[in-house]
């Protein structure tokens, strides 16, 4: 019974779980529906375990000195803001910005480029990569499976010590999944549990006239693919999504990325080109190149006055989610990787 009276009350509240009293994944009130099929990899807290320390496991690399989170820090929301571009083993330099992670259940494609389309293979593409971790996922489970700590781990969570490809990746994409934010300022206004000052609320009317077409509320962005009119970096050549599909049409478009937690996830665009959020609005504003593929909202410069983008700013910044960035179960597992030992 008292089970019971708490699932109504996480339900209520707007608190959505899956198989768990106590939320593993929660879908906020007024939110769209997850695009993940949560069915084919159901949440349970031993995998979340697993991929939450594979997430900060230097193993995952060819020579043991780079993880996920290498280039994906916990403390600004996942991004990277110490490099424009991405590092990998060997002081490698990638050609794009390390992106943000969080809210990953409502992406269908993943990556600047979409070349992921399912986030149970997302793992796959860093591992892989020349530039970053430059290992294979074969390798990656022979190392695993030699680990007496990952056994122990594989057979808590599977019944089963012998370790696979599958079982890795699902699991990494399952700790990948509980990365949410939704508890900003912006959140709590739009429950009604505080308001705006009267700047926010002048810069919010700016963003939904100006860029809610491409960062739609609540999520803010579509997770969709569009280019920005940004000029060509001549030693980069980054062409973006036409190198996945090969289509003029997809010339310079990239993933859309999401506006939370946009005051710790700089440098800013896919190339990491923009250090401060005033560079990237006075973009929009000036030099947005006239592509034959640039979106209707694009095709007209923004127009802001100095007061104006200084009160877009301050709306930005209510998508700060501080709990989000200081959640202890996103951070390094020291008591998963590092277990006390029984002293029994």
């Amino acid at each position: 019974m008292r089970k019971f009276i708490y699932l109504l009350f996480i339900i209520f509240t707007g608190i959505v779980s899956f198989k768990s009293i106590e939320p593993l994944f929660v879908i906020p009130k007024g939110w769209p529906k997850p695009t993940y099929d949560f069915d084919n990899n159901q949440l349970t807290p031993e995998k979340i375990n697993i991929g939450r320390a594979l997430f900060y496991d230097n193993l995952l690399s060819k020579d043991t000195t780079t993880s996920c989170a290498s280039c994906h820090l916990s403390y600004t929301a996942f991004a990277h803001t110490d490099h424009a571009l991405s590092h990998g083993i060997n002081n490698r330099i990638g050609k794009r910005n390390a992106p943000a992670l969080f809210n990953l259940a409502w992406s269908k494609k993943l990556m600047w480029d979409g070349a992921i389309n399912h986030l149970d293979a997302q793992a796959l593409a860093p591992i892989h990569n020349k530039d970053e971790m430059d290992e294979t996922i074969t390798h990656v489970v022979d190392k695993l499976n030699e680990s007496s700590l990952y056994r122990k781990l594989f057979y808590k969570a599977y019944k089963d010590s012998i370790i696979t490809g599958e079982k890795t990746l699902k699991c990494i994409a399952q700790f990948l999944l509980t990365i949410q934010s939704y508890q900003s300022k912006y959140d709590s206004v739009m429950k009604h549990q505080t308001s705006f000052t009267n700047q926010q609320k002048n810069g919010y009317k700016l963003f939904q006239k100006n860029c809610a077409s491409c960062h739609a509320e609540p999520l803010f962005t579509t997770n969709e693919f569009a280019t920005n009119g940004l000029k060509v970096d001549t030693i980069l050549n980054d062409t973006g999504k036409m190198e996945i599909t090969h289509n003029v049409k997809d010339s310079l478009v990239f993933k859309i990325p999401s506006l939370r937690n946009i005051e710790f996830t700089y440098p800013y665009m896919h190339d990491g080109r923009y250090k401060k959020i005033s560079e990237v609005i006075n973009h929009y504003t000036s030099t947005v190149q006239p592509y034959t593929n640039l979106p209707q909202s694009l095709k007209k410069p923004m127009v802001l006055s100095s007061n104006e983008k200084v009160d877009l700013i301050a709306f930005l910044l209510t998508l700060t989610d501080s709990q989000f960035l200081h959640n202890r179960a996103y951070q390094f597992p020291k008591n998963i990787l590092f277990p006390t030992k029984d002293k029994h």
